[in-house]
């Protein structure tokens, strides 16, 4: 089970590459993230990993370049390291 954090917790955290490297995928999918919170303001749950163990945040997504996700308020998190996306 992913420990639930906030956002702004999330540069406090090490994050490390998911045990399956999926970055295409969550990259095709987080463009439909993006579209929703930039267009409908919807969140989000995007579950990440860490050296604690995998994380989960739920919030809007801003962006997304080849390698990071950009959250609202700057927060990036790799997208080697998301194991899942839930809308």
């Amino acid at each position: 089970m992913a420990r639930l954090v906030q956002k702004e917790e999330i540069p406090e955290l090490h994050l490390v590459p998911a045990f399956v490297d999926n970055t295409q995928r969550w990259r095709d999918e987080l463009q439909y993230a993006t579209r929703l919170g930039n267009e409908f303001k919807g969140k989000t749950a995007i579950t990440f990993e860490t050296t604690l163990g995998p994380c989960e945040v739920e919030t809007t997504v801003w962006s997304v370049t080849e390698h990071y996700l950009q959250l609202k308020g700057g927060v990036t998190i790799p997208l080697h390291s998301v194991i899942q996306v839930h809308y």
